[in-house]
């Protein structure tokens, strides 16, 4: 779980990459929107309608600013290289380069991952060349000529336009290890004032065919696409030079595992499908808006996940979804806010709306699926309860039942910034504190490696073994490595095995009951000051900023919601930053780390992986701190499913812009 003033880094995060695409932009269409032209089975899609617009914007907010600051030419110009490398290196398939694109973008620029057959993904590059007509003609024969120079064959293909240009390539050395070699055919097309550019002759040649009017069966018609535009396409002026997106993201995730798969197969689950049985594809779709200073906003972005109830359910009800699903219960309340305890200084906050017994009961088939062993949940459960050795608590009974609704993070870091410098506690409230401080009390005691102390005049446990107060974090990739049925014998041993995947998944090293929460922290000393926080003047549902940023939230959410969150960039980024500009965010120990390394690294045991981005030329963060402000986010619990919105402000003092106003002019698109 995350703060979700998370989401509005990442999607500035990807906003700013888009940027490297846009370089020109005439008002004029070379094509209808790209919804109408890309098919029902567009898995993912990502738009920018008013490139130009959009490089503007950034140019003027605040990042913008940042990337321009002289302390930052070394690294921007080092970090243009390497964006440029990766990028030869993704688009080589298709003859491309970023640099390419930047030349040749007049108006709207779309790629769509689009499922033809059932797991099989293929991707189309879109770009409105209006105004740039030549230069895509030269970017044409530029791409035929570098596929020929890597051995490519020119193929035709029967009733193709006359303007595509089909080649197959040789595979790959590591592809010609496969038992299903991929399809290696790359097409192309240049139609009037639209280039198409994609790894499946079949739909850039549908692409080219409905430029100008588009599909009857497009990804505008689908229903989720539909929702989510609804709901957030009006939210922003269509001369805000918008961001949109959409994906599925099971469906996506599923075909991307079957286009792509891995070398050598692996032990272990697939989470992917495991997802999909679970229930969780009631999940239909994701999307969104997102824009670069609007008004008073930095960042402003409205996105919704669609997940409609079931047929015939309580959209309100428990059963809104089958199975491990039924998890994904996020009541509303008017009270969404930090807890006087909270200290002002921290680096953000979260607090959800949570239904934790509903939760814990549909965890049941989640956890026998992805260990493959029907019965290890309440295994492991009754084990705490009847075991001699053990605690013997019944957890849902004296523990979960015992819990509200509220779960809060609080998230900081410590001096100096090093790889364990992050902190992270976990607040869960306790409607029965006593109970639960009973049942913690019981549990800490009965562990051998937790120790009994006193913070702040509060009982509580820290590990004693300092050197796994931070567990490494095991991040398991769909068919990475975990403790499976096929892989053990006994079920006694599989379901030891998962207790102690457990304990290694939680980055926790000191818990207290306290403020009417379970507190689960991930240092003592972070608890400690959440134990010694002074109530009142000070703390974070006091400070100016923090009060600012909730007033700019509730002119679009003034009723009640399911989360709420805010951040300081500053401090948020710090530690990161620091790890970046010294090479060394492969050890970091946070869970944003551990997480990267999991994804980044090659799954070996041990192993640090080589950092990808050589952040040695970044300026001392003194230099820069000005340009990050604070983010915040607010999450509201629909019908049909949930609704984020996320802004960033400038820092306090640094500009004065007018303020945003919640109306939007015109829904967007052309």
């Amino acid at each position: 779980m995350f703060p979700l003033d998370s989401v509005s880094r990442t999607v500035g995060m990807a906003v700013i990459g888009s940027l490297a695409l846009a370089s020109s932009w005439v008002k004029a269409a070379g094509f209808v929107p790209s919804e109408t032209i890309f098919p029902a089975t567009t898995r993912a899609w990502l738009s920018v309608p008013d490139p130009q617009g959009l490089r503007e914007r950034f140019d003027r907010s605040q990042y913008g600013q940042l990337i321009a600051d002289p302390s930052m030419e070394a690294f921007v110009t080092s970090f243009k290289e390497q964006l440029s490398t990766n990028g030869k290196q993704r688009l080589a398939k298709l003859g491309l380069t970023l640099e390419d694109l930047a030349d040749v973008v007049g108006g709207e620029i779309a790629a769509a991952a689009i499922e033809p057959q059932p797991g099989r993904l293929t991707m189309v590059l879109l770009v409105d060349t209006t105004g740039h007509e030549e230069a895509a003609r030269k970017l044409v024969d530029t791409i035929g000529s570098r596929l020929v120079e890597r051995k490519a064959k020119k193929v035709t293909m029967a009733d193709a336009p006359a303007e595509l240009t089909v080649y197959e390539l040789p595979p790959a050395e590591d592809e010609r290890k496969q038992t299903a070699p991929r399809d290696r055919r790359v097409a192309f097309a240049l139609s009037g004032s639209a280039l198409v550019v994609g790894d499946d002759a079949l739909q850039v040649g549908q692409s080219v065919a409905v430029l100008a009017q588009g599909r009857a069966d497009s990804l505008a018609t689908v229903e989720s696409f539909k929702a989510i535009m609804g709901r957030c396409g009006g939210q922003l002026a269509a001369t805000a030079a918008p961001l949109r997106w959409f994906i599925d993201p099971l469906a996506f995730a599923s075909a991307w595992q079957q286009t792509n798969p891995p070398l050598e197969k692996k032990k272990g689950p697939d989470y992917v499908a495991i997802l999909g049985r679970q229930g969780f594809d009631a999940v239909k779709a994701a999307g969104g808006v997102v824009a670069l200073s609007e008004g008073a906003y930095a960042i402003r972005h409205h996105s919704m996940i669609y997940a409609p109830p079931l047929p015939g359910r309580d959209p309100n009800g428990i059963d809104r979804f089958d199975l491990a699903a039924k998890m994904l219960r996020f009541p509303s309340a008017g009270d969404v806010e930090p807890p006087a305890w909270v200290p002002g200084d921290v680096s953000g906050w979260t607090a959800l709306q949570w239904d934790v017994q509903t939760a814990f009961t549909a965890a049941e088939p989640l956890v026998d699926d992805i260990v493959g062993d029907k019965g290890v949940y309440d295994d492991v459960v009754a084990s705490l309860k009847e075991d001699p050795d053990g605690p013997q608590i019944d957890v849902e009974k004296d523990l979960v039942g015992c819990l509200g609704t509220r779960v809060s993070l609080i998230t900081d870091h410590v001096e100096p910034i090093g790889p364990d410098a992050e902190r992270l506690v976990i607040a869960m409230e306790a409607a029965d504190e006593a109970r639960v401080a009973a049942t913690i009390a019981k549990v800490m005691d009965a562990d051998g490696d937790m120790q009994r102390i006193e913070l702040g005049g509060h009982p509580a446990w820290e590990l004693i073994d300092r050197s796994h107060a931070i567990p490494q974090l095991e991040v398991e990739t769909p068919g990475g490595a975990i403790t499976h049925a096929d892989d053990e014998d006994e079920g006694g041993h599989r379901r030891q095995r998962l207790r102690e995947k457990d304990e290694k998944l939680l980055p926790h090293s000191a818990v207290a009951v306290a403020h009417g929460h379970l507190l689960i922290a991930s240092h003592r000393d972070i608890l400690e000051r959440v134990l010694t926080a002074e109530v009142g003047e000070g703390t974070l549902s006091t400070n100016g900023d923090y009060k600012a940023m909730m007033v700019e939230l509730a002119k679009f959410a003034p009723g009640d919601a399911s989360a709420r969150s805010f951040g300081r960039e500053d401090e948020t980024i710090r530690p990161a930053y620091e790890l970046l500009r010294s090479g060394a965010m492969p050890k970091s120990k946070s869970v944003f780390g551990q997480l990267l390394n999991g994804i980044l690294g090659d799954g070996k045991p041990g192993s640090v992986r080589e950092q990808k981005i050589n952040g040695s030329s970044l300026p001392e963060f003194a230099e820069v701190q000005k340009y990050f402000g604070t983010v915040g986010t607010v999450f509201e619990t629909l019908p049909e499913g949930w609704l984020l919105t996320g802004v960033s402000l400038p820092r306090a003092g640094e500009s004065e812009p007018e303020m945003a106003s919640s109306q939007a002019a015109e829904p967007v698109g052309r």
